[in-house]
């Protein structure tokens, strides 16, 4: 039969040698929580105070409140007597077996390290990269999210995006603008030339230094080519492309001076008593016939 006085006397020296150790251990876990939350915003508020980037702060402060949280309660654990080394190994183990099963994912999380240690871009920035090209809208650790002109969302993985070719094209303050514009052979060269120069220095987005560059850069089939090249600040560069173009067509035509488009010339003849037909470019070469 059991004695009921042996077990009250066991279960309160129990209480008296553990709950000692377990109210430390549970006031340690509680103060520590607090001071992992107080020490992640402290980090975020100097972070930010800092100009550290937006998309690198709530990553650093989240994995390193995590560490802190897996250490404590560790610590915690230790303190009430729980003997952790199978525990490690065994969670080493599901680890080994996790980390393979979700080998993709990790070198997502490798390349979203890579990314916002080394910065090849940051939110804002407008880039092309994977078959897309649109502005960096947020660094996730796992995907990097874009927008594009037309406002579509694109989720790219950060392993090819830190593993791949990219082009940032917000990374220099200034771009080259590359024109072509096609004038008749019967047309002024220099006069076409001339017209061009001023458009582009009547316009203040336009830099003159580097200088804008104008040449003959083809003799086409159809039309002399012009090549125009000029510089601008990059966020300009857009604005610039398209009001350069719609400008010059404007004065070509006030000037006459005319953009050549494609032409054939149809031959038709006789032979034998049949109508033939022969198609030529402008400069007599047989297309077909």
């Amino acid at each position: 039969m059991v004695d009921i006085e042996t077990l009250s006397n066991t279960a309160i020296t129990l209480v008296m040698s553990y709950a000692p150790m377990l109210l430390l251990a549970l006031l340690t876990f509680a103060a520590g929580w607090w001071l992992i939350g107080k020490a992640s915003a402290g980090m975020s508020s100097v972070m930010t105070r800092n100009n550290v980037d937006p998309s690198l702060t709530p990553f650093l402060t989240s994995t390193t409140a995590i560490l802190l949280k897996v250490l404590l309660v560790i610590s915690v654990a230790s303190m009430i007597g729980l003997q952790l080394t199978s525990f490690i190994a065994i969670l080493g183990a599901a680890g080994l077996a996790v980390g393979m099963a979700l080998s993709g994912t990790l070198q997502n999380f490798a390349g979203g390290v890579m990314i916002m240690i080394f910065k090849p871009f940051q939110v804002g920035d407008y880039i092309e990269a994977q078959g897309h090209a649109g502005t960096v809208k947020e660094i996730q650790i796992f995907n990097t999210i874009m927008t594009t002109p037309d406002n579509k969302t694109v989720i790219i993985p950060n392993s090819p995006l830190s593993t791949n070719s990219m082009v940032n094209y917000s990374a220099e303050s200034t771009r080259r603008v590359d024109l072509v514009f096609g004038i008749a052979y019967d047309d002024d060269i220099d006069k076409a030339r001339g017209i061009i120069q001023d458009i582009l220095h009547n316009n203040s987005s336009v830099l003159a230094d580097p200088q804008p560059f104008i040449a003959v850069g083809e003799l086409g089939d159809n039309s002399v080519n012009l090549v125009t090249r000029l510089w601008v600040n990059t966020a300009d560069y857009w604005d610039v492309y398209f009001s350069t173009q719609e400008t010059v067509k404007k004065a070509f035509d006030n000037n006459d001076i005319s953009i050549p488009y494609p032409q054939r010339d149809l031959h038709v003849y006789q032979e034998n008593g049949t109508a033939l037909k022969c198609i030529t470019d402008r400069q007599g070469h047989e297309l077909s016939h």
